[in-house]
This record gives C-alpha cells, structure tokens and sequence, in this order.
C-alpha cells in the first residue's frame, strides 16, 4: 500500500499515512474551506488500511488550531476508528503545546466521547 503524503499549507494540515509503519500523523492547522473534500483521500486511504492493518496502529494528531467542520471531522475519524479498533491496537496521541489550553480541552473532550479509544495526552516539549 502506498503511503499517503499531503504537504502543509496556511489552512490544512501535513497529513502521512505510513501503513508500513501503521503510523497516521496529522499536523498543523486545519480550517480548510472544505473539510471534508479536503479530507477525503485520508479516509480513503483508511479505509483500505483497515482491511489489512498492522498489529498497531498509531495516529499522531499534532492541531495548533481547528475549525468547527474540522472538530466534525476529527470526531467522524475517531468515530470510524473505533470500529476498526477490533482490527488494530490503535493509539491516538493528542500531542498539543502546554501554552494551547484550547487543544488540551479538545483532547480531553475527544477522550470522554470516545471511551472504547486509547487516547493519550502528550504535553509537547517546548525549547527555549
């Protein structure tokens, strides 16, 4: 399965999907004008993942900012997730930069909507 490649833009966020690795990474900002146009071949791409998946399978979310139709993709994505999660151990890290109190929020949210997930909380190391 090829790996999936999309560079970083102003609006989007840099997306890789490694099926090699079981290794999902989004990061950046994500208000593009359509999400969910803008997303599609990610799903795309997860969805035939899924049907031969690594043991694990992990999903670095790394999101500075997100608009509204992205946090309804985000929570679509881990909605989907959660079915595949017989397929795979999948680990979602909510890695978010301890100065961004609204994306440690959004990481807490996503863990209390999404129980049957492993989501993890990792504060990112600053330097300076």
């Amino acid at each position: 399965m090829e790996k999936l490649s999309i560079e970083e833009t102003k609006y989007t966020p840099r997306i890789i999907m490694d099926a090699e690795k079981g290794l999902l990474q989004i990061k950046g900002k994500s208000y593009p004008e359509n999400t969910f146009e803008f997303y599609k071949p990610m799903i795309e791409w997860i969805e035939t993942y899924f049907r031969s998946p690594q043991v694990k399978t992990t999903l670095q979310m790394e999101i500075i900012y997100f608009n509204s139709s992205s946090s309804k993709f985000f929570f679509d994505l881990f909605d989907r997730l959660e079915e595949y999660r017989e397929r795979s151990d999948i680990t979602i890290e909510w890695i978010y930069d301890p100065e961004n109190e609204s994306a440690l929020e959004a990481g807490e949210d996503f863990i209390d909507d999404f129980e049957m997930l492993n989501i993890q909380l990792i504060e990112k190391w600053t330097t300076s």
